[in-house]
């Protein structure tokens, strides 16, 4: 290996270090409580060398983003060879449990915890958020052609879709089902989406 590519190697592998290393302070400490000096710290190095990879807290956190909802649309995608749309959207909603159960930190990160609108918000920042959230409006749109969910706005139904999912999400991942046995909480969790698609199917 040449000397320039130990170098390319050795700029990926911290990159990489800033990276872990900031999600699990995010994660631990929250967006507002956690500082860059925090993370140069943590990995042992100085501020200044962060600030050669990343602009800002701001930055680092976006890219953050964008890595979970990149392994977030390989969950999702999966379900784009189910034909029968009723079928492909109920396996949607369990490959988004399955992200949030095996990914809570990621979860958090990526729906529940606040930030401040500039760290997220621009075109840009969501555009692996628009690809994955296309999968279940794209779903949506081949059920309603499918002949269900009559006189209803797609994007309503998606909407609802949507929120009723991730309020099982965030129950597991705020730790909100200590009203059950917690080795019962992944069943809880698929049983419920089970139960909420049943009524579903209906409309």
């Amino acid at each position: 290996m040449g000397i320039s590519e130990r170098k390319e190697r050795e700029k990926e592998e911290l990159q990489k270090l800033i990276l872990e290393t900031a999600t699990q302070l995010f994660i631990e400490k929250g967006f507002e409580k956690t500082s860059m000096r925090n993370i140069a710290e943590a990995i042992e190095y100085s501020v200044g060398t962060i600030y050669l990879y990343y602009k800002d807290k701001s930055e680092l956190f976006h890219a953050i983003h964008s890595k979970g909802f990149q392994e977030f649309f390989k969950y999702l995608s999966k379900v784009m060879v189910i034909e029968e749309p009723m079928e492909r959207l109920d396996q949607l909603g369990r490959q988004y449990l399955r992200f949030a159960i095996e990914n809570p930190g990621y979860y958090d990160l990526m729906f529940i915890m606040r930030t401040p609108m500039e760290s997220s918000q621009s075109e840009s920042d969501w555009e692996e958020g628009d690809t994955s959230h296309k999968i279940l409006t794209s779903t949506v749109a081949d059920c309603l052609r499918a002949g269900y969910f009559k006189g209803l706005k797609p994007e309503v139904v998606s909407f609802m879709i949507w929120a009723q999912v991730h309020g099982i999400c965030s129950m597991m991942v705020r730790d909100r089902m200590r009203f059950y046995p917690e080795d019962d909480w992944e069943d809880m969790m698929f049983n419920a989406k089970g139960s909420f698609m049943h009524l579903i199917r209906r409309v």
